[in-house]
């Protein structure tokens, strides 16, 4: 189903939800006030902060209380603690960005064996195929987010462009293998290098733990490795400013193609001044929206989808200062 229809589906469930609450004349039983929790991957990234408004302006529309609580890294031992925090707060609903597709399947559980409703955004455990009555993970009700293996081919195209399609070296800066969206990212853009791109060569992926000045150094090592480097996809925010940052330490900026996943507000200097060609920039308030939306459509009595599909915006220098794109770039 095309995503637009997807979500005015979700969007008209909750609204059949919210007039089947509506108090009856003499009535005087208050409706149901439902708590949802969104556990981000981490508190301060601006995807995260973005997609809160996203949850908050859902949750203020529906009534509904949202509690949001999350650790200060990507990391499944900082997230599991604060997971676990909320389920003995018993919400009725938890969207969460899971920080490992496998380590957060039982802690998960957990919640679901506790009669919370899980949702998945931004990230999935498993194979982010849920109620399938297969496996060990598919009891997640829904996942919500961005096409990771799309935006992983868009880069690919936009980094092609940048470069002339005539070919060269190029290598993806990604984080760690086992988290859901980037390992996807990673094989969208390897997939479409290979099968419409065969003269660019995608050398071996770098991974940076999500340290930027990681990125930054490996950037300089691969440089040096190869002094015909042509590009470098970051495949989340860090992976990519650190990779553009040690384009710029090798005197290599506008030389090295840069094409960047995710738009927070420092990406816009960083494409004005050339460091940067394209960003990818998802669509996470839409997520956050959505999860809400979807979660209280869920708790008044309607099915909802397994998966909803959000959208993407490429911005580059072209249209980075019409207002129509600016206002995907994420908030701080």
């Amino acid at each position: 189903m095309e995503r637009r229809t997807i979500l005015k589906a979700t969007a008209a469930m909750a609204a059949v939800a919210t007039i089947g609450l509506g108090v009856a004349p003499g009535n005087t039983q208050e409706p149901k006030k439902y708590r949802i929790a969104l556990i981000p991957g981490l508190t301060t990234d601006a995807f995260y902060i973005t997609m809160r408004k996203g949850a908050q302006a859902a949750a203020d529309a529906l009534g509904v209380e949202l509690a949001f609580q999350g650790g200060p890294e990507f990391n499944p031992v900082v997230q599991v603690p604060v997971l676990d925090a909320m389920i003995a707060r018993k919400p009725d609903a938890i969207l969460i960005a899971p920080t490992d597709k496998t380590q957060l399947v039982e802690p998960l559980r957990k919640a679901f064996d506790a009669g919370i409703a899980v949702i998945t955004v931004d990230t999935f455990i498993g194979e982010g195929k849920y109620q399938t009555g297969q496996g060990g993970a598919d009891f997640p009700l829904s996942y919500i987010a961005s096409d990771n293996v799309l935006g992983g081919r868009m880069a690919a195209r936009a980094l092609a462009k940048a470069i002339g399609e005539g070919g060269g070296k190029v290598y993806v800066s990604n984080v760690k293998p086992g988290i859901s969206t980037t390992d996807q990212r990673e094989e969208g853009f390897k997939a479409e290098m290979a099968e419409n791109f065969p003269g660019i060569s995608v050398l071996e992926t770098q991974f940076n733990e999500n340290d930027a000045n990681k990125a930054a150094s490996q950037l300089q090592a691969v440089f040096a490795r190869n002094p015909d480097l042509k590009g470098v996809f970051g495949a989340n925010l860090f992976s990519a400013l650190g990779a553009g940052n040690g384009v710029q330490q090798s005197g290599q900026t506008g030389t090295v193609k840069v094409i960047a996943f995710d738009a927070p507000t420092s990406i816009v200097d960083n494409i004005q001044s050339g460091l940067v060609d394209a960003a990818i920039a998802q669509h996470p308030a839409e997520i956050g929206y959505y999860g809400v939306v979807s979660a209280f459509a869920h708790l008044t009595g309607q099915s909802i989808p397994v998966s909803i599909g959000t959208g993407f915006t490429v911005i580059d220098k072209d249209n980075v200062s019409d207002p129509e794109v600016a206002k995907y770039i994420y908030s701080d």
